[in-house]
């Protein structure tokens, strides 16, 4: 990733393939879901005390992929916004069956 800041717009192709990897991938949506259902819990029990298990959960899942699978520094650690935002999307890309074509497109403007 380059020195300058970028928009939404241009982060989620280059969040895409930093997560090339299926592998990662998978460790990201079993994070990003378990974060889900701690929340989920979390307000159905009333008790906001369980959010503090959300960030573990999702940050553990997702550095295990990228420090032992890619071998890539999260980009968590330069745009946190944009990387949380970008796990959602990208949970949200997978089950709506648009992943695959996502994952293509950002290739193709790696290339360019």
């Amino acid at each position: 990733m380059t020195d300058k800041r970028m928009n939404f717009k241009e982060f989620y192709p280059y969040y895409l393939n930093e997560h090339s990897d299926s592998t990662n991938r998978l460790l990201h949506f079993i994070g990003t879901s378990i974060v889900i259902g701690i929340i989920a819990f979390a307000i159905y029990s009333g008790e906001a005390k369980y959010l503090w298990f959300a960030p573990l959960a999702g940050y553990s899942f997702a550095w295990v992929g990228h420090f032992f699978i890619e071998k890539n520094k999260p980009a968590t650690f330069k745009y946190p916004l944009f990387s949380l935002f970008s796990d959602f999307l990208m949970l949200f890309h997978l089950v709506t069956f648009q992943l695959p074509k996502k994952i293509e497109n950002a290739k193709k403007l790696k290339k360019l």
